[in-house]
């Protein structure tokens, strides 16, 4: 086909071919649209005004007229844009649109885009932020060291001894090692709480 001006680089418009019964109002959409205006609707080869001749419900999935076509006209849709509703992900799939109003399971997924990739990805809530870990030991009066998550700073850690919270400047993290400058003594009880990165 020939095109005055430019030809479409990318891109075409879909059409769906509607069966009419003489009864039924509602269709479902192959596609999710964001608006009635995202269609171009032909009955019987009148084109139908958005939200007069028809509507879209359930969220863009439906298109529902105001009066239902006869057994015997022509209907069609063809699409001039579609929804990109990102929500929720099943089996890496894209399926509805559900408002999260608690805190997030560490199943639940976050999407996330990557500019170095130009790609929408998901993410596991449990990979966000990591958890926070307890330890506790207890002083012999002669050891230092005690074992931390490897990469966790000093500013990450809040570590006590007997329920006294103690200063940075008297302990120290190299690796997976949290050093006392001073050995505890035996007995003393000793936290140490990593937080969230």
């Amino acid at each position: 086909m020939a095109y005055i001006g430019r030809q479409p680089s990318y891109g075409a418009f879909e059409k769906q071919d509607i069966t009419p019964d003489g009864s039924t109002t509602t269709f479902s959409l192959t596609y999710t649209v964001g608006s009635s205006s995202s269609i171009l609707v032909s009955v019987a080869g009148v084109v139908q005004e958005p939200e007069v001749g028809y509507t879209i419900s359930g969220g863009g999935v439906n298109l529902v007229f105001t009066a239902a076509p006869a057994a015997v006209d022509n209907v069609f849709v063809v699409y001039l844009g579609f929804a990109r509703d990102v929500a929720q992900f099943n089996s890496g799939a894209i399926t509805t649109q559900t408002e999260l109003a608690e805190r997030a399971a560490s199943n639940d997924y976050f999407l996330v885009y990557d500019a170095s990739a130009a790609q929408l990805k998901k993410i596991q809530t449990q990979y966000i932020t990591s958890p926070s870990v307890n330890r506790t030991a207890t002083g012999d009066g002669s050891t230092t060291d005690f074992t931390v998550t490897d990469g966790v700073s000093e500013a990450q850690c809040i570590v006590s001894i007997n329920g006294v919270i103690q200063k940075v400047s008297d302990y120290s993290i190299t690796g997976t090692t949290l050093t006392f400058g001073t050995a505890p003594e035996a007995s003393d009880h000793i936290q140490i709480r990593e937080l969230p990165a």
